[in-house]
Formats: C-alpha cells, structure tokens, sequence
C-alpha cells in the first residue's frame, strides 16, 4: 500500500511541472556571456574616485576571477569598510550563523557585520563614508536574506545622506514571478516587502522598487544609482560561476531552493548537513519514498540541522530540479501537499517559521483544509497580477513575458 503514494506524489509532480503555454525559449548563459555592472569600471569609477567608499560585498563579489575590493584597491580607489552579510565577507559563514566584525587578513581593512543583531549601518559606522557600492549575488528568492540587506543598507545610507551604488548581476532565478505575496503583519528578516516568494527581479531592479515604491522606513528614497549589465535578458537561465552561499551549492539546488526553503519551516530535511542540500527532502518516520541519507553536522556549512544523525527516508529531487523546475515557472506546491499528507504527525508538521517564510498563513491553512495545488495556486493570481505591474515599472532588461 505504501507504493501507492509515491506513484501519485511522482505523477502528481510531473502533470503539475509543465505551464500550458511557453512564452520565450530559454537559453543558458554564463558568465563570458555578460558584462556584470562590476565589470563597468570605467562606468562607475568617476563616482568613486577621490571618495571614502563602503563596499557591501561576499565571495560573490569579483570581476572575473578578482575581488571587487581587490580590483578597486588596484586603482587606488580609498575604501574605507567593508560591509558584509549573512555567511560572512568571504562566503565561510553557515547559515543562520553570528559573523562577528572582524579585519580582512588580506587587505587590513574592517569588516562591519550585517548579520545578526547589527543588520542595519548606524551613524558611526557611515561617518567616514561617501559612497557605498552594493555588489552581491543574489538567487531570486523573497527568503535569501540579502535583499533584506541591501534594504538597510538604502534605508540607513538614506538617512545619512550617503550615495548607494548597486552593481547589478543575473538572477537566476529571474525567468518567473510566483508565491504568496508577503502580508505586511508577516514581515521579518526572512522577507520584507510586499513580492512574492520569486520575485523574478535582479538586485538593481529590485533596489529601484524599494526606491521607487517607497519601502524605506518613513518612506524616505536614498541616492541610488545602479551599474547595469550588459547582454541579460530575463528569459536567461544564468549558470553561476560560484556558489551563492554554503548549502546552494549546485544549480539543482537553486532551481529547488524556492520550493524547498518552506520545509525549512517544519520538521523536515531539506539535505543540509549532506552533499546535496536542498535537493534532498525526508524524514526518519516518511511512509513515502525510497531514497535514505542522514544530515550530519559540517563545520562552517551546517550544524545543528533538522534530523541531524537521523536516517530520513525520502527523495533525492535531483532530477526534479535539473529537468522540471529549471523549465517551470511555478512553486511546487504538490510536495508541500504530499508531505503534510504522510506525515506521521500533522499537528507537528508547521512551525512557527513557516509563515515568515511563506509571507502569510494562508498557506498554511488551505493545506491543512485540503486545497489542491491549482486551487492554492489561483488563491494568490490576483496578488501575481498586481505585483507584476508594479515589477514591469522597475526593469532594466527584456522580460520573459
């Protein structure tokens, strides 16, 4: 009887998987493809010249194979910090993890921590600052916190009187719009604004929205200016030459990552503390699926994760993620239905962190009243519609729609 389940969740998967009209033919881009807005120098670099200069930078951060700080420094350019976000200045950082502000060994200069309890610059530490250049990569997701970042950073820089300049990059995730819109009595770190879980926006387009739509605290705009790409387009599906963060290590991950970071908000593994985090999903007590593994700790990776030593019976969604989600312009909502529904324990299935990562309850409350896939999905059409308007007023490049 158990194998009836899988046959369904698997089915249940695949007739979900594929929209019934395809707009654009995607094509996979790499980084020889483009010329990132850090690329630019020549752009930016009178806007920097003979200024004190943050930088907000992680290990994404290069031209090419260089650092941006590095390259700047090259050039004589006086920058005077370096801020840095969740995982850290050079990317060593697990998530969740304190970074502490500390002095890059290699050039001396401080690094202030955005991470934790500090998220937002203060007065002191913009006294000595002209000029903040933003540069980091971000995956598309309303949840990937540093999006949240570069709010304060624009909030406080507005405050300040300090120049934002957002160095713009590809989202790869930016082929398609879907989710709960965030209600505003559910914003938190882990999402902000009012957009969906996949917003579909590069860094510099969404730095314009909360510009332009007036999200700042008082609804203050700073001094933006954003360093465009040159050759994106947002039908793109953009091959990362490094990996965003320590448990998006693979760009199966990323595809799956705005489906399965919501099982972050309940009982269940989504890979981390194995070699395929979020590309993974199970539990000890799953009655569905066949593939096992056992999430173990990983220093400067992941400790302290769910069903951490535990063998979980579940799926290896590698398959998943590099042939249906990477074609797909819609969160998966099937696996969120089918796991609830052989749960050994519903009443235990939700935490409390579900909802601030979903951006409502409502989500919740249609899988535990039953609601199919198609009718959560069409629950938040509308909310879609409205916020694609407000997106198509901020882009820089051609859509994919």
């Amino acid at each position: 009887m158990k194998k009836i389940p899988v046959l369904i969740f698997f089915f249940a998967l695949v007739s979900y998987a594929y929209p019934q009209e395809l707009h654009y033919v995607f094509q996979d881009i790499t980084r020889k493809n483009l010329r990132m807005g850090a690329d630019k120098i020549d752009v930016y670099f009178p806007f920097i010249q003979n200024k004190r200069v943050a930088v907000c930078a992680n290990h994404t951060t290069t031209i090419g194979d260089i650092h941006l700080v590095d390259s700047l420094l090259s050039l004589k350019i006086n920058i005077v910090k370096i801020f840095c976000p969740e995982h850290g200045f050079r990317g060593e950082a697990e998530a969740g993890k304190k970074v502490n502000n500390s002095i890059d060994k290699k050039t001396g200069i401080p690094i202030v921590s955005l991470y934790g309890s500090h998220k937002k610059p203060d007065s002191n530490d913009l006294a000595n600052v002209d000029v903040i250049l933003f540069d980091i990569l971000d995956v598309g997701a309303r949840f990937y916190t540093y999006i949240s970042t570069m709010h304060y950073i624009m909030e406080a820089a507005a405050e300040n009187k300090v120049v934002v300049i957002v160095l713009d990059r590809p989202n790869p995730n930016g082929y398609w719009v879907d989710g709960p819109v965030l209600k505003k009595e559910f914003a938190s770190f882990v999402g902000m604004h009012p957009v969906p879980i996949v917003h579909g926006m590069t860094i510099g387009e969404y730095a314009k929205m909360i510009n332009g739509e007036k999200w700042l605290a008082n609804a203050q705009k700073c001094l933006l200016q954003v360093i465009t790409m040159q050759g994106y387009h947002h039908s793109f599906r953009y091959q990362l030459p490094i990996n965003p963060s320590p448990n998006l290590s693979s760009m199966t991950a990323i595809y799956l990552y705005p489906t399965l970071c919501l099982f972050e908000g309940t009982p269940l593994s989504t890979g981390r503390g194995t070699d395929k985090p979020f590309c993974l999903l199970g539990y000890p007590d799953l009655p569905i699926g066949t593939y096992q593994f056992t999430p173990k700790s990983i220093p400067n990776v992941a400790t302290n994760v769910p069903c951490q030593n535990k063998k979980c019976n579940g799926f290896d969604l590698t398959d998943l993620g590099n042939i249906i989600m990477k074609n797909r312009n819609f969160i998966n909502i099937d696996i969120l239905i089918e796991m609830y529904r052989n749960f050994p324990d519903k009443d235990t299935f939700f935490t409390p962190f579900f909802d601030k990562l979903a951006g409502t309850d409502a989500l919740r409350k249609q899988i535990i009243e039953g609601k199919t896939a198609e009718e959560i999905q069409q629950s938040w059409e509308e909310d879609i519609i409205a916020f694609k308007k407000i997106r198509k007023k901020y882009l820089l490049y051609g859509d994919f729609e």
